[in-house]
Order: C-alpha cells, then structure tokens, then sequence
C-alpha cells in the first residue's frame, strides 16, 4: 500500500504532463488552426494602436510569462488544496479535464475575441456580439466581481505578508527590479530580452536569499517588519501606482519577472516530489463528498467546480484576457501559447498544490484548514502540527483559507530533500512570500483592467475618457476603482462576501463561454460553436446549482440578508445573459448567405460597431 501512495504522486506530476502536452498539441493547435484560423498577416491592436503605454508589442515569451503571472492568483494554490477534503482523486479529474477541455479553450478564444474586438473588454465584446442590455449586463457583472476579487486577493497578500519582513522584503524589492528590466527592455538592451532577463532573475534571487539576513537584521527587521493596518493601505497604493504608470515600465516586467519565480519554485516543488517521494496520505474520496466537510459544508457536485477554479476554469481570466493581454499580443499566432499555454501551465500549478496537501496527515490537513469548532467534530487529533508549530515559531492551527496549508505541504516536502532537514522554518516562510508574490500580480493588472472598464463606460457619456493618453483620464478612473476595493480591504467587510467568490467567478466564466460561442456561429464556425457551448452551459447548469443552495439553504435560513441579495442579484444578472445569448444564436443560425468582414472571411453578420453607433 505504501509502494502504491509512493507512485500516485510520481504518476500525477507525469500523467498531468503528458496529458497536457497532448491537450496542446492536438486539441489547442485545432483550435487554432480549424476554429479560430489565427493567421500571422493579420495586424493586431498592439500594433495597429500602439502608444508606448497600454498598446505595446511584447514578445511572445515575455507576454506569456507576464499573462501567466496575471491570471494566476491564489485560486490555483488555494482552490485545490481546500478541495482535497473531498479526496485527492476528484480534484485531479477536474483540473485535468477542465483545463484542457474548458478553460483552456476559455482563455484562447475570449482571447482571439478581444484581439479581433481592437482589445477591447469583455462587457464591449458582448454588447458588439449579442445585444446593448446584454452588453450592460455583463459590464455589472465584470465590474461587481472584480472589485470582490481584487478585495479578497489584497487581503490574501496582506494576511500572507503580516509581521514578514523576510516576504515583505523580498516583495518590494521586486519593484525597483521590475523598474530596471522595464528601462532596460524598453530604451537601454532593446534587443537583449535573455540577458535583460538573466539579471532580473539573478536580482530576484539574491533578495530571496537575503530574507532571512533581514529577519536578523534588526534596522532592517524594523523597516520591513511591517502591520497588517499599514498593509492594508500600501497594497492599494501600490496597484493605483502601477495602472497608472506606463505599461513597459513596472507591470509588464514585474509580472515577467515574478512569473520565474513561480514557474521555478513549482518546477522545484514538482522535482523535489520526485526526489522525496512523498505519500499521498489522503484517501482518493473521503464521506465529505455527500457534504457537511469542515472546510467546505457542501456536497462535492456542485461545490467541487467552484472551490477548484483558476487551474480548471476561471471567469477572472475572462477579465485579463480581455484587459491587458491583447493589447500587448504582436502576432495572432501567439493566441495559442499565451491563451492556451499559460492556463495549461496554471492547470500544472494546481496539480502540485493538490499533491502537497494531499501529503499531509488527513489530522493535520484538517487541524489547519478546519476552524477549531469543526476540527474538534471530526474527533481526531493532529500528530506532526504541534512539532511544526514549534520549528516555524507560528500557530498552525485554526488557520482556514488554505494558505497556511499549501505552506505547510510544500515546507514538509522541500525539508525532506538531503541536506534540507533543519531548514522546515525556512521553507515555510519561503512559502508564504511566494504565495504572497503569486497573488500581487493578479492585484496590479486587475486594477488596470478595471481602468480601462471605466475608461469605457465614461467614455459614452464624456468623449474624452476614450482618449488613452490622456492623463486626468487615467489617474481619475484609477482613483475611482483603486478607492472602490480598497475601502473594502481597509475595512475588511470583504469577508463576508467570501461565500459568493466562488459562485460569481465561474458564472462569469460561463458567460465569456456562452458569448464567444455566438463569435464562433457569426464567424460562420457553428459546426464548432459546441466547444464552447458545452462547457457554458454546464459551468451555467452547476453555478445556478451551488448558488440555489447559498442563498435558500444557507444564507436566508441563517438571516443574512446581504448575502442573500447579492446571490440573487448575480445570478439575475447572468440569467438576463444566457437568455438573450440563446436568442443571438437562434437568430444567426437562421441566416443562409455569408457575407465577406474586414478580415476577409465568410461570416453570417458583421459585429457591430459599437464605437460609432448612433
């Protein structure tokens, strides 16, 4: 039995491989070529518009580090790790299939849709391909919950970062390093990006290796040893500074740059797996999967497709494809590295956050995630927490949310290597700043994506707004969203809307599915309109599902009415979406004769222009 759990985690990490590799090189080059027909003559937004600020072309290696670092936020550490009460095996499936399957196919084609949309939102995108009011809705859709997921990744950080000064250090110091590789990339080694690359990967180590000299230290204890009260302020400080500053300059590098550092601690982590061997202690499917879990109360179908989402499908990546990243795409082609690539790679991600806590003792698994209340139900007691406690000078129990966990999982693996033994306290806090770097970068793009939503919607009513280099235009909508979400990391009322998060995000994913689905029948492709289509609608089918269960079995029955009314509202919202989507499909399938769009293909309808609508 042992034999057996050794080779569970060694088969994962090379079954998930060769199975996206596969996914990639049949399924996502089909796409590309028979579906979407990416064709390189074609001239893209960021050349066509270029401006030195939003509008820039990037090099395909850069931009995929950079879309990767964007879309990869917490849900792919924490999402796997909180599921793995139900068993590993039901959370591999899942992230195995749907990134291929799903959100891959998501995040390509919501993609190719901004790119031939000139870059332009997913709210624009749906009024262009459906209708206005459908337009409207998804905008408040898009709007309500990324300032909910911008909230809740800044508390994440902010959480992660409290009384830090190794993570805090090694996080700033990504700044002025980013500055350099922007400067450098962009005026002094235009030509040198390997080289360029080198050293800002070099810098970032030895910050990295200068944490525990910080910790020390004591002047530099005291700069970096900072508060969560102090935190909550700078994050949001940080992200308005970054949505306004030119792209090139900080956020494009940083996320580059950070992107090495996750790629190289999950390749790491992945080879330390095959080194140390671990076992997975975890039992392929546990009796939480008819519900009443300590971590999560529900039942594994619907709850398993929206605790596990970045790393299988996620709505926010909707939100980045369509914000940032195809105003950076030089050549279509590049759709399939960076769309499909980038989420494989995140799928990879989640693989590893399952194996490592699914490694844990199910005790201690539980006595960290579990509230204290629900582990002392279980009638367990943990067996390795309390010596860990000890060794990382921090309580580990009673700390929901997952983080802490993956920190524990990954510390336990990393320690386990020859000649690590003595450094488990080191790997932990290693962990947790790189949970914390993880996060940052979906805070600063998501804040400049919710600019350019602004930018939008002021520009119907105030011209000026839709001019991209003017700056009063910039810095007021970066105010005004930067202020939005962060009033509700300050005051922390976010976490009381932490139950939607779930429910919300892949609603939304639904709906760029559903929508890109019309791209796909007016483009003259119904006969493959069904990749998108079946996804949707089954991501639509469960979200209606788990959140039906919030809001009448949970939310009301315990009074709390704000939740229950934002539940309603959301998916009041994405109802009003899917019905007139079904409608646009109804009305495009019944067209017979093709007409030629200004790209030179065959289509049923041209999209509308919703700039130069009367």
């Amino acid at each position: 039995m042992e034999w057996f759990s050794r080779l569970n985690a060694l088969t994962l990490i090379f079954a998930t491989l060769c199975f996206f590799a596969l996914g990639y090189r049949f399924y996502g080059l089909w796409l590309a070529r028979k579906v979407l027909k990416l064709k390189e003559s074609r001239i893209t937004p960021a050349v066509q518009y270029e401006d030195g600020i939003d509008f820039v072309k990037t090099n395909k290696t850069v931009l995929f580090g950079y879309h990767f670092a964007s879309i990869s936020a917490a849900g792919p550490l924490l999402g796997p790790v909180l599921a793995v009460q139900f068993g590993f095996m039901p959370g591999v499936l899942w992230i195995l299939i749907g990134s291929v399957l799903a959100g891959a196919v998501h995040d390509m084609i919501i993609l190719f849709a901004s790119v031939r949309h000139k870059a332009k939102g997913l709210a624009h995108i749906a009024e262009s391909e459906i209708s206005r009011f459908t337009g409207i809705c998804v905008f408040l859709s898009v709007f309500f919950i990324l300032i909910l997921t911008l909230a809740v990744l800044s508390i994440a950080v902010v959480n992660a970062m409290n009384d830090s000064p190794w993570g805090c250090f090694t996080l700033f110091s990504t700044i002025p390093i980013a500055i350099f590789m922007g400067l450098c990339l962009k005026h002094w080694l235009k030509s040198s990006v390997h080289l360029v690359t080198a050293i800002g990967v070099a810098l970032l180590l030895v910050s990295i290796l200068l944490g525990p000299y910080v910790m020390d230290n004591q002047f530099l204890f005291f700069i970096f040893d900072i508060k969560r009260s102090t935190l909550l302020w700078i994050i949001p400080i940080y992200a308005f500074i970054a949505s306004v500053l030119p792209i090139w300059l900080l956020l494009t590098p940083r996320d580059y740059l950070s992107s090495y550092l996750k790629v190289g601690t999950i390749v790491a982590l992945a080879l330390a797996i095959v080194i140390v061997r671990p076992q997975i202690l975890m039992d392929p499917v546990t009796s939480f999967i008819h519900g009443g879990g300590p971590n999560i109360s529900g039942p594994i179908f619907p709850f398993l497709f929206i605790t596990i989402a970045c790393g299988a499908l996620s709505g926010f990546h909707a939100i980045i494809g369509t914000g940032t990243t195809p105003k950076l795409i030089a050549n279509e082609k590049d759709i399939l590295f960076v769309g499909y690539g980038a989420m494989l790679t995140e799928g990879f991600v989640a693989i590893i956050a399952l194996i490592a806590a699914a490694t844990l003792i199910p005790a201690d698994y539980f006595a960290i995630t579990a509230p204290a209340s629900k582990f002392a139900a279980l009638n367990i007691e943990a067996v390795d927490l309390p010596a860990l406690s000890a060794a990382v000078r921090e309580n580990l129990f009673d700390r929901p949310g997952g983080a802490v966990t993956l920190a524990v999982g990954m510390s336990n693996i990393f320690s386990s290597l020859p000649f690590m033994s003595g450094l488990t306290s080191y790997w932990y806090h290693f962990a947790i700043m790189f949970e914390a770097v993880f996060i940052i970068t979906a805070v600063d793009t998501g804040t400049r994506v919710g600019r350019f939503y602004l930018q939008e919607a002021l520009g119907r009513y105030f011209p000026i707004f839709r001019q991209k280099d003017w700056w009063p235009g910039i810095i007021i909508t970066s105010f005004i969203f930067t202020f939005l979400w962060g009033y509700l990391v300050v005051t922390g009322d976010i976490n009381t809307i932490w139950p939607l998060f779930g429910m919300s995000n892949q609603l939304l994913a639904a709906c760029a599915l559903l929508i890109s689905t019309s791209m796909l029948i007016r483009l003259g492709q119904a006969r493959y309109a069904w990749c998108t289509a079946v996804p949707g609608l089954f991501m639509v089918g469960i979200c209606f599902w788990a959140g039906f269960i919030q809001v009448f079995q949970t939310f009301i029955p315990a009074g709390r009415v704000v939740l229950s009314v934002l539940g309603i509202i959301i998916m009041g919202l994405m109802l009003l979406v899917l019905g007139t989507t079904l409608r646009r499909w109804f009305v495009l399938l019944a067209i017979k004769v093709k007409i030629v769009d200004p790209f030179g293909d065959q289509v049923l309808a041209l999209a509308e222009d919703v700039d130069n609508r009367g």
